[in-house]
């Protein structure tokens, strides 16, 4: 059988002009960036989907991750994935029979307080790979892959999915995933997902303006009294038995201008006390070299700036919002060692691993006003 002279001519042009279309890539913009190597793309291309496309082979047992979460989980998903308090609960809420039937009743019970991750998670992967990609908090995409593997049995365990001698692997995760509990909770009935064939394409919202019948002032039919609204302490700052579900601020009024009725000035009071004790403080008795040390021996640096804010508060934010407070150092040390959540925004700060002592030198720093 002969082939035409023509063909290897074609081919020779084709693979010409891809050359050709190569190089304008890259020299479109000279001395600037580069094309990706083999190896860099292949670092970000981590994902893993629905069908484990994208797992990488190994495996974990159910010991194996319970060594790994109470080393690098459990400060801020509690030992038993209850959660510290600060992030919603991993597991719980989820029965035998959910993994029988694939479906999780109580998250049709309103009576349910919460809804925890594997009460909702459809797909095994889902864990997999965000456990992979962004944990532990503080240093993203360290474990190991028979790490991985091992959280997620040990996650899997806990849930009364997984035997205690259960070895998860790349090669029955998807004999797992048969015994998800929420296995076949996911439906395209809404709105979400567009298209022919995708369910219920009526969007979920109907988008009608509205310029009519608009209340015009708000009438408050009663309100916490000055006296009563911090006496048990700042809601914000307590947690509820599931998730990260907080009260509102009660150290100050709701709104800066007093309503009729309430009395505004234990704060003027509190202000003006403040500013005083601030003024006849004396020099800092902290080295502030040795507090920045510590702030970025234990990498609080990467969540928040000397002067800027980051993922929290700046240091100075800090220092300002505590200056002439009674008792400032000894609450800066305990959030510092206990973490918390709500008092600077809906992001938390996770438990930090440090000794009494270096907490303690970190908040007398802060109290005295973070100085450089």
């Amino acid at each position: 059988m002969s082939s035409s002279p023509e063909i290897p001519r074609l081919m020779a042009v084709a693979i010409l002009l891809g050359t050709v279309a190569a190089q304008a890539q890259t020299t479109a913009f000279p001395g600037v960036g580069r094309a990706a190597t083999a190896a860099e793309i292949k670092a970000w291309d981590i994902d893993v989907r629905p069908d484990f496309k994208g797992l990488p082979k190994g495996s974990g047992s159910v010991a194996k991750g319970m060594e790994v979460w109470e080393a690098k989980c459990s400060s801020c998903h509690g030992v038993f994935g209850e959660s510290n308090q600060f992030f919603n609960p991993i597991v719980g809420g989820t029965t035998k029979e959910d993994i029988k039937t694939g479906r999780v009743a109580r998250l049709n019970d309103a009576a349910y307080p919460g809804r925890t991750t594997m009460m909702k998670a459809p797909t095994v992967s889902t864990l997999w790979d965000y456990i992979n990609r962004a944990m532990p908090w503080t240093a993203p995409k360290t474990l190991t892959v028979e790490e991985v593997y091992g959280v997620t049995a040990y996650i899997l365990n806990l849930a009364d999915v997984l035997p205690e001698s259960f070895t998860l692997s790349d090669q029955n995760i998807a004999d797992v995933q048969n015994l998800l509990p929420n296995r076949s909770g996911m439906t395209t009935e809404h709105g979400l997902w567009p298209g022919r064939g995708f369910g219920n394409r009526k969007p979920d919202v109907q988008a009608k303006a509205c310029v009519q019948d608009c209340i015009t002032e708000a009438k408050i039919a009663s309100f916490l009294p000055d006296f009563a609204r911090n006496a048990h302490g700042n809601l914000a700052e307590q947690n509820r038995t599931v998730g990260a579900q907080l009260g509102a601020d009660t150290s100050k009024p709701p709104s800066s201008s007093p309503q009729p009725g309430r009395t505004s000035q234990n704060a003027v009071v509190a202000t003006t006390s403040a500013a005083a004790s601030a003024a006849a403080k004396p020099p800092a008795s902290v080295r502030a070299p040795a507090a920045i040390a510590l702030t970025e021996k234990y990498t609080c640096v990467a969540c928040h700036g000397m002067e800027n804010k980051i993922v929290g508060p700046s240091f100075i934010e800090v220092a300002k919002k505590h200056a002439g407070q009674e008792g400032a150092v000894a609450y800066l040390a305990n959030k510092i060692k206990a973490g918390g959540s709500g008092v600077w925004g809906a992001i938390p700060m996770p438990p930090q691993a440090l000794s009494e002592a270096e907490a303690k030198a970190i908040a007398q720093w802060l109290a005295e006003g973070a100085r450089k």
